[in-house]
């Protein structure tokens, strides 16, 4: 096994004679009108995805706000007092709260990584890129279909980036300014942040989470059931740079560390089949704890038509 290969990132050649495996890229603070010039082409790319997987569009799998009277039951300690009927209290001197049925659109979360993992690329687009894409394009249909989409970034204090669920006109455009901030410099604990992240989320609805999974596999699987727990249904897409999955170094390697794992240098010929083993167990881990779980799994590379990929979910999805 790579030391430190759950670090994580892989660059391209820097020259004949070495190539560099990034485990950490610094991002550099951006100006404002880079951060708008962004925002403008995370949302153009996010609808240019969303054209090339509109064959894929799904149904709402749920509801959820209350707009039809189902019953009374007895007030309790903590409950909303806008709910008490004070019609029944006149009659009985009694509180009691008007019950509704569940029937309006679903509320969904999109949870994406932007710990300083997810600034690597080894091409084009980093993981983050493609995990900022894939979330805005999936909200794109959410809000067309007139449900509502929030935001939260993992790597990132809790009390950053959050965007309550809307259904508003203007939150894509929100969600798209927030993600075009890009990766932090924080590093994340991906198990830690889904429990922190858990009672925020509200009633039962969609997550979407968007990671490198760069973590134990135990402490995910107690993240993500503690958000099966509050009956939500959980979609991990684990994003990974096309390097990773394929190590396709054959010089002497720099890896340098990423979120505070120390720079080794080596010959990646000697580590390329202990890292490819060690990675391969670690993916399958996290698939089998989605299988257990009954939470849907989505490897998203890099390198991959996004829009294809997206839609072919989504189908498979639909056809359920």
């Amino acid at each position: 096994m790579l030391p430190g290969f759950r670090g994580k990132a892989v660059s391209q050649a820097r020259s004949y004679q070495e190539e560099i495996f990034f485990m950490g890229l610094h991002p550099q603070p951006r100006p404002e009108p880079a951060v708008l010039s962004r925002i403008e082409r995370l949302e153009l790319e996010a609808r240019q995805v969303v054209e090339g997987m509109l064959a894929g569009r799904h149904r709402s799998p749920r509801h959820g706000f209350a707009v039809e009277f189902a019953q009374h039951r007895p007030y309790v300690p903590g409950d909303d007092l806008k709910h008490i009927d004070w019609k029944v209290y006149g009659r009985t001197e009694r509180f009691h709260l008007k019950q509704y049925e569940q029937e309006t659109n679903l509320v969904a979360w999109m949870l994406v990584d932007a710990s300083e993992s997810m600034s690597y690329a080894s091409a084009q687009r980093s993981k983050y890129d493609v995990a900022a894409i894939a979330a805005v394009a999936l909200s794109y249909l959410i809000l067309a279909q007139t449900d509502s989409v929030g935001l939260m970034t993992l790597g990132t204090s809790p009390s950053e980036v959050v965007l309550r669920p809307s259904s508003q006109r203007g939150q894509l455009h929100e969600i798209c300014r927030a993600l075009a901030q890009g990766p932090t410099r924080q590093t994340t604990n991906i198990g830690t942040a889904l429990h922190q992240i858990a009672p925020r989320t509200g009633r039962r609805g969609i997550i979407f989470l968007f990671s490198d999974l760069f973590d134990d596999v135990v402490a995910i699987r107690e993240g993500l059931q503690h958000l099966v727990f509050q009956k939500h249904e959980v979609i991990v897409f684990h994003v990974l740079d096309a390097a990773e999955l394929d190590f396709p170094f054959r010089h002497l390697t720099l890896f340098r560390g990423l979120e505070g794992m120390a720079d080794v240098l080596t010959d990646p010929l000697s580590v390329r089949d202990g890292y490819l083993k060690a990675f391969s167990e670690h993916c399958t881990a996290l698939q089998a704890c989605c299988r257990d779980l009954e939470i849907d799994y989505i490897l998203l590379r890099t390198d991959a038509d996004l829009g294809h990929e997206l839609a072919s979910y989504l189908q498979k999805r639909q056809n359920r």
